[in-house]
């Protein structure tokens, strides 16, 4: 609150004070008192007056700068009310009671909002473990059954299994800190299952893949198996015609170690690369693509920030992308650093 804006809120009271100054000047000379009279009484009023301005100024202010000190140190700012310091004016006593009740109403409104998404979320993680007896049914049903017709129900199948993986995924995300386990893990060992899992679909889409992982990091390892997953599946939809070729790689760098996804695909177009990690983007892929939801690259992002990751992206269009997971080195890789080539 700058003095102006102070001045200008008790606009009205100055005009109220100048015009009662004015009204006894002009009484007091009508009545025939000498002019240094009035004049010394209208001086008087107006250092009072000036002195009280000054006064209220300076503890507003200070009320105020203290109201936003308070609200920048915390985290949950709707709780301003409860927290008010005390002001011997009614004015803001009555303020800091409707707040209150403001917040309550705003407390037990976003109390209900979570149970109904916990509610929903546990649905949703219910439904998803259902559905995955039949899927594994379906593909054990195939596995005994092998002709061409099976292949290509179990290629879908694959897919479907996927969508629900994602789904669970995406129904977790916001708990991960609930649901992972920090371990070392041998990056060549998540990368050799996701190729398997995927074979059918790199198969079917003339795909090549390599993998040379000698490193190993601390993570958990079935989310970073989730995350690879959905890059190399991404990999084997935007191919070129003609096939090619994905390599799944591990770098070691001064303070992190590499997990590249490479491939020599479609690419991404130079104006659509800041966005394939956005919710829903699909990009002029995806649009070919008409089942391309967009969620893929976004769940990668997401899971990659809370799990401490760096994910990068480098594409150039119709020469391939490459993808970099950047995990941080620690105590732990120093110390083992010997027996595991770091």
């Amino acid at each position: 609150m700058t003095f102006a804006e102070y001045i200008k809120d008790k606009a009205l009271l100055l005009a109220l004070h100048f015009f009662c100054m004015l009204l006894l000047g002009c009484f007091l000379c009508a009545t025939g008192y000498p002019t240094d009279y009035c004049v010394l009484i209208a001086t008087c009023w107006a250092l009072i007056a000036t002195a009280y301005f000054a006064a209220d100024y300076y503890r507003r202010r200070s009320y105020f700068l203290g109201m936003s000190r308070l609200l920048e140190q915390m985290d949950e700012r709707y709780l301003l009310g409860e927290l008010l310091p005390d002001s011997p004016k009614l004015e803001d006593r009555l303020y800091r009671g409707m707040l209150r009740m403001s917040n309550k109403s705003v407390i037990e409104k976003i109390h209900a909002i979570e149970q109904e998404k916990k509610e929903y979320r546990e649905f949703i993680e219910s439904w998803i473990h259902d559905v995955k007896a039949p899927i594994t049914g379906i593909s054990l049903i195939c596995e005994n059954n092998r002709n061409e017709l099976t292949k290509k129900i179990r290629l879908e199948n694959s897919k479907i299994e996927n969508c629900v993986e994602m789904a669970l995924y995406y129904a977790r995300s916001d708990e991960v800190y609930k649901d992972y386990m920090i371990r070392r893990t041998a990056l060549s060992e998540v990368a050799a299952d996701v190729i398997m899992r995927n074979k059918h679909l790199l198969i079917q889409n003339g795909v090549i893949a390599e993998i040379d992982c000698e490193h190993f990091v601390y993570t958990d390892e079935k989310w970073i198996s989730f995350i690879l997953n959905q890059l190399v599946q991404n990999s084997a939809k935007y191919k070129k015609d003609g096939g090619e070729r994905i390599c799944v790689c591990t770098k070691k760098q001064q303070k992190s170690v590499w997990l590249v996804v490479e491939d020599d695909g479609a690419g991404v177009k130079k104006e659509e690369l800041p966005r394939i990690f956005e919710k829903g983007f699909t990009g002029s892929n995806g649009r070919q693509d008409k089942r391309a939801t967009g969620m893929g690259l976004y769940l990668c992002k997401n899971l990659c920030e809370k799990l401490g990751i760096e994910i990068v992206a480098h594409s150039e269009e119709k020469k391939g992308t490459r993808i970099i997971l950047k995990f941080p080195v620690g105590n732990y890789h120093a110390r083992d650093g010997k027996q595991d080539n770091l």
